[in-house]
């Protein structure tokens, strides 16, 4: 067994640089929480002094009962001839209040001399000091030192001196970045070996894929002594992306045998991925090593019978190890393990041979075949499962809605009318003679209208439901070549102030997959109380 190595994520902050993706804030805490779960040692939530959302979520994430992880709030060095305590970066870094400061500086003196315009000399005390600084008011203060292997290939010493002067100001880790990902592996090798003889202090490593080194990058360096390792789940990042901790986790723990997280949670590992996924709106790499849905997939012939007979012909690990599965396309059994799992967690009792777990197996295929995916929609998942086992409760009906969106004077209005009926013991409870229930409402846009006329047309029966708010929408088309006829996938994240969950509707009409995932919303809110009170 190896030395422990601590693991380090991003995903909030180099990967949300990655082209395309935009968290909420919702996302952002609901991705924390996921990898509080996983046993990630640190989550580096964001750059308070960059935008809005990321000062938010450092609010609120005070305020979760975090187990494994320790919030990391990320910025920069104070200015050039600049006092620290005049850089406004710095003090509303401080205001984050987290426990670790990661902080980035310069190693190459082509970026200090070219990029910041300023002395080789001046940058030094730019990192000395707003390490030594921080060291007042944290528990831990990690330095990322930028562009260090070019700083290195660049001019040795000065990349050298960079991070000794980290080390004399105080840093607890000194992370190695290679921050173009344009060093190979060899090179990095003996890099590390140099830095390791000139330096005392724990080593961290930060990788990018743009040669597409930074998983044996960041390997090679933990062979080396490195303690420390940085990257993204799916290696989301900036141009190529970060090292993939989707792939570095299981590699650490499995093959190098080195004490990462815990084996137990590795197993949270593919769920994990897959939820950043659909929070990032893109679609899930289905050949990602480890997590991908085809990681352990078998066609046919020669590979399906020696599988059949010991899986160790065909797969490098078993893939429960990681939460995966294996795929056969001529078995049945192919999945049942995850149905198994997910019951399990919701305190349902099934045995292997259940008839209700293959209904609910060959119902998730077709569902699945359809475009519905239930990473990040646990909810749904859940109600389908009680609605196949036959302990889902009807809390009303739809009997219709009707949207109307028009365009007057440059602005677009939207009205939408609901028909509801609630049980007739539900009504008389409240006082209500009539189960019946017919309103309208108008919205933003037509999804707006219809959440706000469902709420209305349910709150008299339900009062509850007025805590319930949507939080996060998301759409998605499945087969862009249809056209305007493509299917359309939506997640709805809701919230009643207290717990978050996700539900997903799937059509060729946006409407109606934006109707789904509101209803399930509702009566997934109204399942949590009836539990509660059992």
């Amino acid at each position: 067994m190896g030395s422990a190595v601590k693991i380090y994520d991003t995903t909030l902050r180099d990967g949300a640089q990655a082209f395309g993706v935009s968290f909420s804030l919702e996302d952002k805490l609901r991705i924390a929480e996921a990898l509080d779960d996983l046993g990630i040692h640190y989550l580096e939530g964001g750059w308070p002094g960059s935008n809005p959302k990321d000062i938010a979520f450092f609010e609120k994430i005070k305020k979760f009962p975090l187990k494994n992880i320790r919030v990391a709030a990320f910025s920069s060095t104070r200015r050039p001839r600049m006092k620290i305590e005049e850089d406004k970066n710095i003090q509303t870094l401080l205001k984050a209040e987290t426990p670790v400061y990661t902080i980035f500086g310069k190693s190459w003196d082509l970026h200090v001399l070219e990029a910041i315009k300023t002395t080789l000399e001046e940058n030094l005390g730019m990192i000395y000091d707003t390490i030594a600084y921080l060291k007042k008011f944290a528990d831990e203060v990690i330095y990322d030192a930028e562009h260090f292997f070019d700083g290195y290939k660049s001019n040795r010493e000065y990349a050298l001196e960079s991070i000794r002067t980290a080390a004399q100001a105080g840093a607890d880790c000194i992370v190695l970045a290679d921050t173009n990902g344009g060093t190979m592996w060899y090179e990095l090798e003996e890099i590390v070996e140099d830095v390791k003889r000139n330096l005392s202090v724990p080593l961290g490593i930060h990788t990018h894929n743009d040669s597409d080194q930074a998983v044996v990058n960041s390997l090679v360096a933990v062979k080396k002594g490195v303690v420390h390792v940085q990257g993204t789940i799916n290696g989301l990042g900036e141009r190529c992306g970060n090292a993939n901790l989707c792939s570095v986790i299981p590699n650490l723990v499995f093959k190098m045998e080195i004490e990462a997280i815990p084996k137990e949670r590795v197993k949270k590992l593919s769920s994990v991925s897959r939820l950043v996924s659909e929070l990032s709106n893109k679609p899930h790499d289905e050949h990602m090593p480890y997590v991908g849905e085809n990681a352990f997939a078998h066609k046919g012939g020669v590979h399906v019978s020696a599988v059949k007979v010991n899986p160790k012909t065909y797969e490098h690990i078993d893939p429960r190890l990681v939460g995966n599965e294996r795929k056969i396309s001529v078995s049945e059994l192919s999945g049942r393990s995850n149905i198994l799992e997910k019951a399990r967690e919701m305190g349902i009792k099934l045995d292997r041979t259940s008839p209700a777990v293959r209904e609910v197996l060959k119902k998730v295929k077709e569902l699945e075949a359809q475009g519905y995916h239930f990473e990040g929609a646990e909810a749904s998942f859940e109600l389908l499962f009680k609605e196949m086992t036959g302990e889902k409760k009807k809390y009303f009906d739809f009997l219709g809605f009707n949207v109307v969106t028009w365009r007057q004077d440059g602005r677009v209005y939207s009205e939408a009318s609901v028909k509801v009926k609630v049980p007739d013991e539900v009504a008389k409870k409240r006082g209500f003679e009539e189960s019946f229930e017919h309103t309208a409402a108008d919205g933003e846009g037509p999804v707006d209208a219809l959440d706000k006329a469902v709420r209305k047309a349910l709150e008299k029966f339900y009062p509850s439901l007025k805590k319930v708010r949507l939080a996060d929408y998301k759409v998605r088309i499945l087969n862009g070549q249809a056209g305007t006829r493509a299917t359309t996938r939506v997640l709805i994240e809701s919230t009643d102030g207290e717990r978050r969950w996700g539900t997903v509707g799937v059509s060729s009409n946006i409407i109606n997959a934006s109707w789904s995932a509101l209803v399930d919303s509702l009566v997934y809110k109204l399942y949590l109380e009836e539990k509660e009170r059992a």
